[in-house]
């Protein structure tokens, strides 16, 4: 008899990462990784990538006016305006750093402009940056470009001047739209506001819309959360993020606003998930890797069943470049060969670009191993499958134990043509992910302090 899916979660849900990067970010270090090793490796992947593939960017915007407190990124409160000059700067500056390292025209592929809040900065600033940033470099002619918007403080202004900029996709942070649980993470938002934004994103011209929603927030009850999602399936959003809300309270301060008994218990979370997503089903939308819906013709459904689906620090992307450039304060750079992070705040990340310096804090350098992990983790992430000579690839004693015991509770399916994600085991494939993590079962003790839970 296969498990039920509650002595399913109480198995399972536990503290692993995202599975953005193999290894995770905390198993990085800062004591034997510098500046000059990443140039090197950020050379050699732009040299042998750039003429086929293009580069991607990563812009880092971290000002916000207040703490949303479910969020769990770098940010900076304020409502000073200053800043933004200063960080522009510094953004342009670090850019033209890496520009010398290329030592070629770069070709853009992708653009990405997160936060923090991104329209926190004016229509016209956000304008000035991209026009240096995009000077004397190529734009791909499928280029994606995209940002995250806050329905409160996105303006047609914005939306135009980054639309001429050729941005043609605008993610919104909607998380939720129940008056209560707003003012516990202190996301006031009205539904009018979003509905303003998706219209006006559309009448510009934009192509995909999609929105940020969080389940397991406090106060969060069935009937608050089929509101919330009845009222984003009225506006057709094409893509839609339905994120696990990460429950870390030692990591984020701003967490301890609400207690623990505020929050839906495991098996309440779980049905939360399992209702939106059978709403999201019927209204239309497929499932997408973990967390992620979209329309049919959306193009990250397309992707995804053209194989072409790829994950990196942006999350879900449509395109498979192996170079991905992180801009400001903490912003995670990928190049294949290796991983790099700037420095968290933003003056000692300011400081060490104006000293003509690459701003990195901590990285790691891949080895073979963690080269074929990372295939294998990207492969189930995002087409829930891994090939036979893969899996073997990877495959220790202990991997190979954790396999068998999540196809015996009906998770996955293992064949002389690899594996396969079952319809059960779609929840966890962070789980699944996991069993391949070298990092895990060596620093088993670190989890619950370093990681959300899977569910």
């Amino acid at each position: 008899m296969s498990p039920s899916i509650d002595s399913l979660l109480r198995k399972y849900d536990v503290p692993v990462p995202r599975y953005t990067s193999y290894p995770a970010v905390p198993f990085w270090k800062s004591d034997d990784f510098d500046a000059g090793a990443w140039a090197d490796l950020v050379h050699r992947t732009f040299n042998e990538t750039n003429e086929r593939k293009g580069i991607s960017l990563y812009l880092h915007l971290p000002f916000c006016e207040s703490l949303c407190t479910y969020c769990a990124c770098n940010t900076r409160i304020t409502r000073n305006r200053g800043v933004e000059g200063t960080y522009i700067n510094a953004l342009l500056k670090e850019w033209e750093l890496y520009r010398e390292i290329f030592g070629a025209k770069p070709i853009i592929r992708e653009l990405h402009l997160g936060g923090g809040t991104p329209t926190f900065f004016s229509a016209a600033n956000l304008e000035k940056l991209l026009r240096s940033l995009l000077r004397d470099a190529t734009v791909h002619q499928e280029h994606a470009f995209s940002f995250e918007g806050h329905p409160n403080n996105t303006t047609e202004e914005h939306l135009r001047a980054l639309f001429n900029a050729g941005f043609r996709r605008v993610s919104y942070g909607v998380q939720d739209l129940d008056e209560r649980v707003q003012k516990a993470i202190h996301r006031i938002q009205p539904f009018e506001h979003v509905e303003r934004a998706t219209r006006q994103s559309r009448e510009i011209g934009y192509t995909s819309v999609s929105f940020d929603l969080i389940y397991g927030l406090p106060y969060q009850t069935l009937d608050s959360v089929a509101r919330t999602i009845a009222s984003v399936i009225s506006l057709r959003t094409d893509r839609i993020a339905y994120y696990s809300y990460a429950h870390v309270p030692w990591v984020r301060p701003g967490q301890r606003g609400y207690e623990d008994a505020d929050l839906p218990s495991d098996v309440a979370k779980r049905a939360l998930y399992e209702q939106g997503r059978e709403m999201l089903r019927k209204a239309g939308y497929l499932d997408i890797g973990m967390d992620h819906f979209a329309l049919p013709g959306d193009a990250l459904a397309l992707a995804q069943a053209s194989g072409d689906l790829h994950r990196n620090f942006m999350g879900y992307t449509t395109t498979q470049t192996d170079l991905l450039i992180g801009l400001g304060a903490s912003a995670i750079s990928d190049a294949y060969y290796g991983y790099a992070q700037n420095a968290k705040k933003v003056e000692d990340y300011s400081s060490r670009v104006e000293e003509g310096d690459l701003a990195v804090w901590k990285g790691h350098r891949q080895s073979d191993e963690d080269l074929r992990i990372r295939q294998c983790i990207l492969d189930i992430a995002c087409q829930g499958k891994v090939a036979g000579d893969l899996l073997a690839s990877v495959s220790r004693e202990e991997t190979r134990n954790r396999l068998r015991e999540m196809e015996m509770d009906g998770l996955i399916i293992l064949s002389s043509d690899g594996l396969l994600v079952t319809e059960t085991g779609r929840p966890f494939v962070r789980n699944i992910c996991s069993v391949f993590d070298a990092n895990i079962g060596v620093r088993e003790r670190a989890r619950n302090d370093l990681f959300s839970k899977a569910v």
